[in-house]
């Protein structure tokens, strides 16, 4: 009896002391090192280049935000919402202005460090939460990466179509996939292969894929700035009228849904090690390249549904069923280019800011070295960025992972989200904690209980809106998230930042975390399966390999920045 008290008790104690690790491991945070434009603290003996300039990062926001939806998306939501589908695009795109001034901010705050969402999470809060929201958004760009190159390799075979003895002719698996085999796997030979071709481009150098990039951005621009020219000569603006024909909830829905076409300008802030100047030319890449989108998609419905009244519109190929329809069949096919450039650069720059995250996680432990490694020639992460192509490669080549579109966009919001409250968190004073702290919870313990209130508030507006709950409700939890904003406004001593800062701290990050959270009850109940599984897997990776293996405090050795040629500094 003795001798199983003994045993019982050891059991207790063991498991209380690995309760006791895994929390302490899991609550450190990464200290925030003054930026430094020469080096970084870190695990890898090389580092990356710094090549790229302000219009390559502006050209990397809008390659990674403007893909085939643009021709599209468009349409689709113009056939609920009307010619109100432009005010859709403009109230979405003024929310992720404000999720890009809190990136902004960040970026100038971390100007030399890749990592992103990811770093910023790992600073402001703790390693746990880092981990959670690095394995969010990693399951968002793998399966959107999958998805991307197979839309683009059925756009390539639609091209070649064009070509007269082809058309017809190319079979199914090829480009547009099999037909499904046991329920999931669809073959397709073609999205692989321009997988491994953007990968070999990026493992070879961030000059060449910057490259890549510049050229396939432009001229989608390009092309899409054409065919608003040519469509707005087909303009009939008594299609305009009546402007909102569903009303405003229309519009407001609509909102909701072209929200995701801007996805993607958060790449920006992932090249940080890679810029000639991050703390100047980072936030102005991420503001500018979002209000370059934000111009596109506003010119593009105006056109669009003011050549065609919107009840009229197609449901799968809109723009190009518009100009078909005024006899500019031309159109059509260069919008197919246009699409092809369009996928690409997402494609290639969703791969680029892939790899860096993962470059981050080996830098820290949270991921096995080999993710750390830099080639010494190339300066790539060359291991992260293989790793990425593989997983892409197998998920399109097999399955048809359309199917699973519904349960993304998670990874986004819960990295915009998180990203807004590290701002709030990072400006708190800490010398002043004691003077503005209850007496039952820490100064910092309140904010932070502020924000996941606002969360918790933008989530149940959500819900309480997509259900059609009575709209006393509603206007309950946006005053609870008001009471909750005023909370950290009042309450909270908020430090001066250098660099560039985000303007009316906290109101506009709390803005910010309410809109995403009320988006994100607007997805797809799978999507909220989706998440809270993923998190408990996550938890158990990390502890049973992330806590042991991280350290959140960089060794000794010193990352050497390689700068570009003098000659090719502008």
């Amino acid at each position: 009896m003795r001798t199983e008290k003994t045993t019982g008790g050891d059991h207790s104690l063991s498991s209380s002391s690995y309760c006791s690790r895994f929390w302490s491991s899991a609550l450190r945070a990464k200290i925030l090192v003054p930026p430094s434009d020469t080096s970084v603290r870190t695990n890898s003996g090389d580092g990356l280049v710094r090549r790229l300039g302000l219009f390559d990062l502006i050209l990397l926001g809008v390659g990674a935000s403007i893909g085939a939806g643009i021709f599209v998306v468009t349409g689709t939501v113009a056939r609920d919402a009307g010619p109100g589908v432009t005010i859709s695009f403009i109230l979405a795109g003024a929310s992720c202005v404000l999720n890009a001034l809190c990136y902004a901010e960040l970026a100038t705050r971390f100007p030399a460090v890749v990592g992103g969402a990811y770093l910023y999470t790992y600073t402001a809060f703790n390693e746990l939460t880092a981990f959670l929201v690095f394995a969010q958004m990693m399951l968002d760009y793998h399966i959107g990466a999958a998805s991307i190159s197979r839309s683009l390799a059925s756009y390539v075979v639609t091209i070649l179509e064009l070509i007269p003895f082809l058309k017809d002719n190319i079979p199914s698996w090829v480009g547009h996939g099999s037909e499904e085999i046991l329920g999931s796997i669809s073959l397709n030979l073609l999205a692989p292969i321009l997988l491994v071709l953007l990968t070999l481009v990026l493992c070879k150098g961030v000059g060449e894929s910057s490259f890549l990039n510049s050229l396939m951005t432009t001229t989608k621009v390009v092309i899409v700035i054409f065919v608003i020219i040519v469509g707005s000569f087909k303009v009939d603006v008594s299609n305009w009228t009546p402007f909102a024909p569903n009303g405003a909830k229309a519009v407001l829905t609509g909102a909701t849904v072209v929200f995701f076409a801007y996805v993607g300008f958060d790449a920006v802030a992932n090249s940080a090690e890679e810029s000639k100047r991050p703390q100047r030319d980072l936030p102005i890449g991420i503001i500018g390249s979002l209000l370059i989108c934000i111009a596109l998609y506003v010119a593009v419905c105006l056109v669009l549904t003011g050549m065609v009244p919107y009840q009229f519109l197609g449901e799968d190929a809109p723009l190009a069923e518009a100009f078909t329809s005024k006899g500019l069949k031309w159109v059509s096919v260069l919008i197919s280019f246009g699409a092809v450039a369009g996928l690409t650069t997402t494609l290639l720059v969703g791969l680029y800011s892939r790899s860096r995250l993962y470059l981050g996680l080996g830098r820290d432990g949270l991921l096995p070295s080999i993710f750390a490694r830099v080639h010494p020639i190339r300066h790539t992460p060359i291991h992260s960025q293989i790793w990425v192509g593989i997983i892409a490669v197998v998920l399109a080549g097999l399955f048809n992972v359309h199917v699973l579109s519904h349960i993304l966009s998670v990874g986004s919001l819960t990295g915009y989200s998180v990203v807004s409250a590290c701002v709030v968190t990072l400006r708190w004073k800490d010398k002043t904690s004691s003077q503005v702290s209850s007496r039952w919870i820490s100064s910092r313990g309140e904010g932070v209980l502020c924000l996941v209130i606002v969360s918790c508030c933008g989530f149940a507006s959500g819900a309480l809106y997509r259900f059609g709950a009575s709209f006393i409700f509603l206007i309950v939890a946006v005053v609870i998230g008001i009471l909750a904003t005023a909370a950290l406004h009042f309450r909270q001593v908020y430090a001066d930042t250098p660099g560039f800062s985000c303007p009316g701290v906290p109101i506009v990050p709390t803005v910010c975390i309410f809109f995403n959270m009320f988006l994100f009850a607007q997805l797809h109940y799978e999507a909220w399966v989706r998440f809270i599984v993923l998190s408990f897997i996550s938890v158990g990776i990390y502890a049973f390999y992330g806590q042991h293996h991280a350290n959140p405090v960089s060794s000794n050795e010193t990352v050497i920045y390689h700068r570009v040629p003098a000659e090719e500094a502008p």
